[in-house]
């Protein structure tokens, strides 16, 4: 099922501000998406207009059916939001903050509370629940912003850089529970951050936009492949006579080659079409008497990709 829906939505700002362009995307219940760009690219926008505080200028979506520029309070009662400042009431407690919201949410004061006892202990926060918020950290009120998104159980959990200002430990426990949302409760995570690496650890699919345009779509494999079809091989020999090099259509790999300067082996690399290449590549040399220590596929990160795709401007939507 198609959980969320972008048909050429665009937002021009009074002013003539163009802050989302044609936009065109869906996601599919229950996985990990990550909108990727910088500040100022349009994520947020997006957010705002897949949950009904902006309308379109032109083009439509859609949230779990529903169209958020018409029916917002239908979307809220299905999504969830957390953005990147958490807002909530100071004098009150954690554990007072998420039954008040919950509230907000249609639930009874048990459910809710029970409903809060159990996404603090998930969030490594049930030892200060009972602590006003006004003593919280950052990193712990982004935690209990991210609790009280998730107390009336949503369909669609947005998310502005859930990580920041998280310490490490903090971290792996929202990440441990954005992928079980996905994975076993079948939510689906609209996750906007301009963190690439981070995003490459967590997300399924992305979509990398930039001013407002999206630029590419796909899982990791269909972006690589859209920007390099051809893997870099990488290998660190001994014994290799000049014809195998020129026969395997080897080079000398400069960066690894200084590494391994005053010393036997040599650094070279050569470029495949597939991964199923390399075992037939790896045999050959050793058959023609090279000593291998070491073989590397280098493919292009998240980051790689991004940057060869804003360098050529190519749009994909």
């Amino acid at each position: 099922m198609r959980s969320v829906i972008m048909n050429r939505i665009t937002k021009i700002y009074p002013g003539g501000n163009r802050a989302v362009s044609r936009l065109s995307l869906s996601l599919n219940q229950g996985e990990v998406f990550g909108f990727l760009g910088p500040n100022g690219a349009g994520k947020t926008t997006t957010v705002k207009l897949l949950t009904g505080m902006l309308s379109p200028s032109d083009g439509n979506c859609e949230v779990m059916g529903i169209d958020p520029s018409k029916e917002p309070e239908k979307v809220h009662a299905l999504s969830g939001v957390v953005t990147e400042h958490a807002r909530m009431y100071d004098h009150l407690t954690g554990m007072e903050n998420l039954i008040f919201y919950g509230s907000l949410f249609g639930l009874g004061k048990e459910e809710a509370r029970q409903r809060a006892e159990n996404l603090l202990k998930r969030l490594a926060l049930n030892e200060a629940e009972n602590q006003r918020l006004s003593a919280y950290s950052t990193g712990m009120r982004q935690r209990l912003s991210l609790a009280r998104a998730l107390l009336h159980r949503p369909r669609v959990l947005f998310l502005d850089e859930p990580t920041s200002g998280l310490d490490p430990e903090s971290a792996q426990n929202v990440n441990r529970l954005i992928r079980d949302l996905a994975v076993k409760e079948n939510v689906t995570i609209f996750l906007c951050t301009h963190q690439l690496r981070y995003a490459q650890e967590i997300c399924t699919r992305y979509g990398l936009i930039e001013e407002g345009r999206l630029l590419a779509a796909g899982t990791l494999d269909e972006l690589r492949r859209s920007v390099s079809p051809r893997i870099t091989v990488r290998v660190k020999a001994a014994g290799i006579s000049s014809d195998l090099i020129s026969l395997l259509h080897l080079r000398k790999s400069e960066r690894e080659d200084r590494e391994a300067a005053g010393s036997r082996e040599i650094c070279l690399e050569t470029e495949v079409s597939s991964e199923k290449e390399i075992p037939d590549l790896v045999r050959r040399i050793v058959s023609g008497g090279g000593d291998i220590y070491h073989v590397s596929a280098c493919l292009p990160s998240l980051e790689d990709i991004y940057f060869t795709l804003t360098a050529g401007k190519e749009v994909r939507s």
